[in-house]
Formats: structure tokens, C-alpha cells, sequence
């Protein structure tokens, strides 16, 4: 069975390094995976829905949504903000 979402990253940036996939039936669980990627600065290859790739503009949606999410982390952490004072301040947090 192919999985819903499929993440193909890599942990070097090089034009031959080795990809690596991440696979998830869950929408939650594949923007996590991608915000963790930008927050270790891993190369984002591609990613797929139900087996092939997604638009650009889908792309583009899920990259900023998990920036968001990256944001709101690291503005709470730096504040001492709880996610709904976040949100109110800055508009980040869900």
C-alpha cells in the first residue's frame, strides 16, 4: 500500500548525496517531520501525496506552514510565551 505522504530529504546538501524517505499516513505527523527538517537545515528533495509528487503551490503551503510552526517554537522558547499569547502577539501558534 502506498503511504498518503512521502518526504525525500537528505542530510547534505551535495548534488550526489544520498536520499533518505519518510513516509506517513498522517497529514499532523508529515508537517512535524518537515518542520524538524528546517530546523536541522536538512535539503527537502520533494514531496508526495498518495504516490506522486505535490504542486508547487502545495509545496510551497506545507513549507509554510511548518516555518509558522518553527517560528511560534522558537519565539515561545525565546519569551517564555505560552502558544496563545504567541498567537496573540505575533499570530504564529494554531
Amino acid at each position: 500500500m502506498i503511504p498518503k505522504y512521502s518526504i525525500e530529504f537528505s542530510f547534505d546538501m551535495k548534488k550526489h548525496a544520498q536520499p533518505n524517505r519518510y513516509s506517513t499516513d498522517d497529514p499532523v505527523a508529515c508537517e512535524e517531520f518537515v518542520t524538524e527538517l528546517l530546523e536541522r537545515k536538512f535539503h527537502i528533495c520533494s514531496i508526495c501525496h498518495d504516490g506522486l509528487p505535490v504542486t508547487r503551490s502545495e509545496f510551497d503551503a506545507v513549507i509554510k506552514r511548518a516555518a509558522g510552526n518553527l517560528a511560534a517554537k522558537h519565539i515561545c522558547a525565546s519569551l517564555s510565551l505560552k502558544p496563545e499569547e504567541e498567537h496573540y502577539r505575533f499570530g504564529f501558534a494554531a
